[in-house]
């Protein structure tokens, strides 16, 4: 992994290990240890310490005294809330954006995104398709006019491990074909069709990531719980 930049360091290294925890590289239980990151990062331990008090913050971790951090425990239910969340929070966004009067002169911006996205996809560039996607919905976000909703969403979103996303060429594809059926959405001002689009793709999201937790064994002892929708 190549070094992580100095500006911010803490979020960024907060960032990498939430990622690896939500994707279940790193496992309830497990100790993570401070001089291994800051190792592998290339940082002082200084930095991976602050990041791991966010995290603990969070509820990803847990110190133990005189031993450091442990992951604490990440439940399926705790997946579907997460998702549930980003997906009442970014269909609401969408629906205001499209009562936005100026909302017309973001459409063509959107497609060009899109446009850019699919063509990342091709290239099987995996940054690129992050970018894109971060910028479409942004996008969409200050078209909405909702500062504190789209504050809450940013805090929520911080719990999607996008690296298992934009190495996932079938998410792509059905990423694409999605925002283009948004975009429509929001020209005609389909309230009903906004919401159940942007549902429609955070059930996706989080099975994938459900599927990929459970192919890597990590919830072996536990059962599955009864399907819910992004709806409930």
């Amino acid at each position: 992994m190549a070094n992580l930049r100095r500006t911010q360091l803490p979020d960024e290294v907060a960032a990498d290990l939430r990622d690896r925890i939500l994707t279940g590289q790193i496992r309830p239980g497990e100790f993570i240890r401070l001089d291994e990151v800051a190792a592998e990062l290339g940082c002082s331990v200084t930095p991976v310490r602050e990041a791991l008090v966010t995290l603990r913050g969070e509820g990803l971790v847990k110190s133990s005294p005189h031993r450091g951090f442990i992951v604490d425990e990440l439940k399926r239910s705790d997946i579907v809330d997460i998702f549930w969340m980003q997906s009442q929070l970014s269909a609401r966004l969408a629906v205001h954006a499209a009562a936005n009067p100026d909302l017309p002169d973001c459409l063509a911006d959107l497609t060009a995104i899109v446009d850019e996205f699919e063509g990342a996809l091709a290239a099987g560039d995996g940054r690129r398709i992050m970018d894109s996607e971060y910028r479409f919905h942004r996008a969409i976000h200050l078209a909405a006019d909702s500062k504190k909703l789209a504050w809450f969403l940013v805090a929520a979103a911080r719990y999607t491990p996008y690296s298992l996303y934009s190495e996932d060429r079938e998410w792509g594809a059905q990423a694409v074909e999605s925002h283009r059926r948004l975009i429509g959405h929001l020209a005609r001002g389909d309230s009903e069709a906004i919401t159940a689009e942007i549902h429609s793709r955070f059930v996706d999201a989080r099975e994938r990531l459900i599927r990929e937790l459970e192919l890597r064994g990590f919830w072996e002892d536990s059962p599955a719980p009864a399907a819910e929708s992004a709806t409930a």
